[in-house]
């Protein structure tokens, strides 16, 4: 038989399997004492959760709220206007991952910005920078750094290779940021400028792809020190549900420990490879602002000192604003990304707010809460 992509993933799709979870699932739940709420950090997920219809296929006293695992959604306005302003700097190509492109700052979006005559692209790696370098000399290539642990090996790379061909028109704007410092803020807020929040996590979904890099051990702070049960958990429909009924056994077992679903790809050191990479030309940045959650310690990373020659945001501080930018009034996102609100209770949603015209961060991404509920949201009540 012919090997094709769908045999690879068929399983993990199968109704049957799914349905025998979701029994699995709703027999365990009658033993639980009280009704628990998972968050699944990873945008990845609350698309999976969404377009298969999970949460109609689970009991009443299993929840979810949706994280801030969009790396487009938590970027603030003010790091969006960098961009903006960098597209408008001479001599200047502003190239970015996907999405970005579209997000909207207080000026404008990238995308806006290329209207208006900048030289603003988009690639599908971060390695296609070398070959727009060699292609304009005389310009200056800013690559838009985003993503979480998942992508910024591929930036570090990206890096690594300009140094060794000695590359002199490439240059970064570092805006990665790291899953565990934002998961102890979703625990407790410690940012003067955010409400507490009052909601109650009592369990994560790890990420998978981020795990892939940085390995389980991220995550064995949560149950130790924080007593939320994290179970790291692939992307499709069949790892969402087993996992879910992962982790209501530890519930019922009065359990609490780090459990893997996706063994298949996650160990618990990750790839050091790429993790000695990432700590050869990053460092952790004192504070990060993420949409909704305010300044976050030790969640974002910089180029380090040795390495400011390629830093955009140092050769370009003059020209780049310190100050902070509040969202549009009517959105909603900060409340969405900190798992407080469901995009349909936002009143602009599906309305002056859509895909193709979006006001916030979540309704922009392939990963965004809000774009998931637009797309699949008329699926999954039908299925009520």
């Amino acid at each position: 038989m012919k090997l094709e992509l769908k045999n690879l993933y068929d399983d993990f799709r199968d109704a049957d399997t799914i349905k025998a979870f979701a029994k699995i699932i709703k027999e365990d739940a009658k033993k639980l004492d009280k009704p628990i709420t998972i968050m699944e950090v990873c945008g990845g997920h609350t698309h999976t959760i969404m377009k298969y219809g999970i949460p109609q296929l689970l009991p009443e006293n299993i929840k979810f709220i949706h994280g801030p695992g969009c790396p487009v959604c938590i970027m603030p306005k003010e790091r969006i206007d960098h961009g903006y302003i960098l597209s408008q700097q001479e001599d200047v190509i502003l190239v970015t991952l996907g999405d970005m492109i579209k997000v909207p700052g207080s000026n404008g979006s990238l995308q806006d910005a290329r209207s208006k005559g900048a030289d603003v692209r988009f690639v599908y790696s971060p390695l296609d920078c070398i070959k727009i370098a060699q292609e304009n000399p005389t310009k200056k290539i800013i690559f838009f750094a985003i993503g979480f642990e998942t992508t910024t090996p591929m930036t570090a790379s990206l890096l690594d290779s300009v140094i060794k061909k000695n590359i002199t028109n490439v240059f970064f704007h570092i805006n990665h940021v790291t899953v565990p410092e934002v998961m102890k803020e979703l625990i407790d807020s410690r940012d003067e400028h955010v409400d507490s929040y009052n909601h109650t996590i009592d369990s994560f979904l790890g990420p998978s792809h981020v795990s892939v890099i940085s390995g389980g051990k991220i995550y064995e702070e949560f149950p130790r020190d924080y007593k939320k049960p994290v179970v790291i958990a692939g992307f499709e429909p069949v790892d969402v549900v087993q996992a879910i009924s992962m982790i209501v056994k530890q519930f019922i077992e009065n359990r609490c420990e780090l459990e893997n679903q996706y063994q298949r790809l996650v160990t618990r050191d990750g790839n050091v490879r790429a993790q000695n990479l990432i700590n050869k030309y990053f460092e952790k940045v004192d504070l990060f602002k993420w949409r909704g959650l305010g300044n976050i310690p030790k969640s974002g990373l910089k180029l380090r000192k040795d390495f400011e020659e390629y830093d955009a945001e140092v050769i370009y501080k003059d020209v780049l604003p310190l100050e902070e930018i509040e969202d549009h009034k009517l959105c909603i996102c900060g409340d969405i990304l900190r798992g407080m609100a469901n995009p349909p209770e936002c009143t602009i949603f599906g309305t002056a707010c859509k895909p193709s015209s979006p006001v916030g961060s979540c309704m922009v991404s392939s990963e965004g809460a809000c774009a998931a509920y637009y797309k699949y949201g008329n699926l999954i009540n039908a299925k009520k």
